[in-house]
């Protein structure tokens, strides 16, 4: 079978399998992953750039090896190939916990549970809960959904269209190490540099991609297109803002604006200022949208992977 096809299905498969079990309670293969992570940290410490490169290398660069010795073993089997993808595809994404946990947090919002939705709010992303209403809480979560269908998503199958199961572990990799070490934090300032900026490379093609399909699969194409193109640069992050940008653009919302991480205050530019305040409703519409990107983004990829081995053959 060829590697294109091993791919396509495998993928097809793990994606599949995320929609009915989503992730395990215990023992996730990422969990596992950051637990090494840390210990490799542990070690390596020192407040210096160069250390945290080594960090990154060594942890990053074992979950490729891991992929590409599995790989080799199942290699002779397509049978086995397509479950080893299916089960690796599986345990990096991560859209049926994204949803899950966005619905949680809409649920106690029309509940009128402002106090039920904050606690949970961290389970999504960083902001500080306490430092939000209702409608600041609905917002946080769908800024989290956007830029989590790229991370926890898109980005995995692109990489794994380039690089199959090595690059689907690797990708998750960098991206957790980001999330562990990348911020700006007295500790991780230096040391977390490298997987900071590694992320932002790796991070970069899916970015593009989940803007474009949101654009594409979203309410208003046009809408999603301009707010991409006149807003998304001012964002902090190179490929949070496409994303976000696109997401509001296809929603018909308003995203950024200030926030607080930490108890720092930060001021972020609006996104798709043109649009309306972001409601308790809109959460299940950035669900949706962010399924449909899904899909859509395993159709590309795997379309994809398949020209590039139909001109080399």
């Amino acid at each position: 079978m060829r590697a294109d096809r091993v791919f396509a299905y495998g993928a097809a498969a793990g994606l599949l399998g995320d929609l009915l079990l989503g992730d395990p309670r215990r023992g996730h293969p990422v969990a596992v992953f950051g637990r090494a992570a840390h210990a490799v940290e542990q070690r390596l410490w020192r407040d210096d750039r160069g250390r945290g490169a080594l960090h990154t290398a060594v942890c990053a660069g074992g979950a490729v090896a891991v992929g590409a010795l599995a790989s080799r073993a199942v290699r002779r089997s397509p049978a086995a190939s397509v479950a080893l993808t299916a089960v690796a595809t599986w345990s990096v994404v991560g859209g049926t916990s994204l949803a899950r946990e966005a619905r949680t947090v809409g649920r106690a919002l029309r509940a009128g549970d402002v106090e039920a939705a904050r606690a949970r709010l961290p389970h999504l992303c960083g902001r500080d809960p306490q430092a939000l209403d209702a409608d600041g809480i609905a917002r946080a979560v769908v800024e989290s959904v956007a830029e989590n269908t790229s991370d926890a998503v898109v980005g995995a199958l692109v990489w794994g269209a380039v690089g199959s199961v090595p690059g689907l572990l690797g990708f998750r990799a960098v991206n957790t190490l980001d999330a562990m070490v990348g911020h700006k934090s007295p500790r991780y300032r230096r040391f977390g540099w490298a997987s900071a900026r590694l992320d932002d490379v790796a991070g970069w093609p899916g970015a593009r991609l989940t803007a474009v399909l949101a654009a594409a699969a979203g309410g208003d194409p046009r809408g999603a297109l301009r707010a991409w193109r006149a807003d998304a640069a001012q964002h902090p992050s190179p490929n949070a803002g496409p994303v976000e940008a696109s997401f509001a653009g296809a929603l018909g919302v308003r995203l950024g604006g200030t926030l607080s991480y930490g108890g720092r205050i930060e001021h972020r530019p609006v996104l798709n200022g043109e649009g309306r305040a972001v409601e308790v409703g809109d959460i299940e519409r950035a669900v949706r949208l962010s399924r449909r990107v899904s899909w859509l983004a395993l159709a590309v990829s795997a379309a994809a992977r398949s020209t590039v081995a139909g001109r080399r053959s």
